[in-house]
């Protein structure tokens, strides 16, 4: 049992460097795994180079090396947008999809097995406040759910499922579900 604050830290540490440790069993660096797990996740207005180094809080320089080893690897892909060509759009590619099917933090998942739900639902909640905290003394934004977003509206007058008020564009029932650069807790 936990005895102090310092204990937390630690096994946060410890738990982390484990999660690192198996990452490099599939020749990825651990940035290239959350790179690779952000994009998946994110909505499509948030799978860019500037959405993927706010996520990691990392600089610009080493988020493209990170990217570039990715796309080199045939693990993304990237395109210039249509709308703004000065925007840069990630994808993943099959080959990122399937590397992701063997993501080692599904071990990790695997271990969380044995908690019981009330133990899950308070460990996701107390590990979403400390992140919140950290990344609120970072000045880092948090990111969070499209549908959990304030700028989220149900239903699109041209019917579409929902609608991005922030950036006036329709989404579809899958974008409400991903994370997103912009979200602002509603």
């Amino acid at each position: 049992m936990m005895k102090t604050t310092d204990d937390l830290g630690l096994l946060l540490e410890r738990l982390a460097r484990v999660l690192q440790n198996e990452a490099h069993a599939e020749g990825l660096k651990p940035t290239q795994w959350e790179a690779l797990r952000y994009l998946s996740r994110a909505n499509r207005f948030s799978r860019t180079p500037s959405g993927v180094t706010a996520y990691l809080g990392m600089t610009k320089g080493t988020v493209s090396q990170t990217l570039n080893a990715l796309e080199r690897k045939g693990l993304i892909g990237k395109r210039v947008d249509p709308q703004d060509r000065r925007q840069i759009a990630l994808t993943l590619t099959a080959k990122g999809r399937r590397l992701l099917a063997r993501d080692p933090i599904d071990a990790l998942m695997r271990g969380t097995a044995n908690l019981s739900t009330e133990q899950k639902e308070a460990l996701t909640e107390g590990l979403h406040r400390l992140l919140a905290e950290t990344l609120r003394r970072r000045d880092s934004r948090p990111f969070g759910l499209c549908r959990a977003c304030r700028h989220f509206s149900a239903g699109d007058p041209a019917g579409s499922p929902h609608r991005c008020r922030l950036l006036e564009v329709p989404l579809s029932e899958e974008d409400g579900g991903l994370i997103c650069a912009e979200q602002e807790a509603a």
